[in-house]
């Protein structure tokens, strides 16, 4: 696994906090982020985001919270995985 760290919420104080990492393997972004508070959750799971798309979060995916000022990490992270050819347009793959 090439797990690599791209950035950490700069305002976090101590212990767990968002952060940001590349997995170059996989070609994935991963996130740690704050869980939803319920009502958070209960919306994203009972709307229909997508025309005829299913509603809920599937048992092996999970939603996250991360504060905007974690952009630039995200920007920085896309942009990497994109020179590094881990990302494709749709028509490419």
């Amino acid at each position: 696994m090439a797990l690599r760290f791209r950035g950490i919420d700069p305002d976090t104080p101590n212990g767990g906090s968002p952060t940001v990492w590349l997995e170059d393997e996989k070609a994935e972004i991963v996130i740690q982020g704050w869980l939803p508070d319920m009502e958070m959750y209960r919306v994203i799971s009972e709307t229909e985001w997508v025309e005829g798309h299913p509603t809920g979060v599937p048992d092996h995916e999970g939603v996250v919270r991360i504060p905007v000022r974690m952009i630039p990490f995200l920007r920085k992270v896309c942009d990497e995985a994109e020179h590094a050819g881990l990302w494709r347009p749709a028509e490419e793959r």
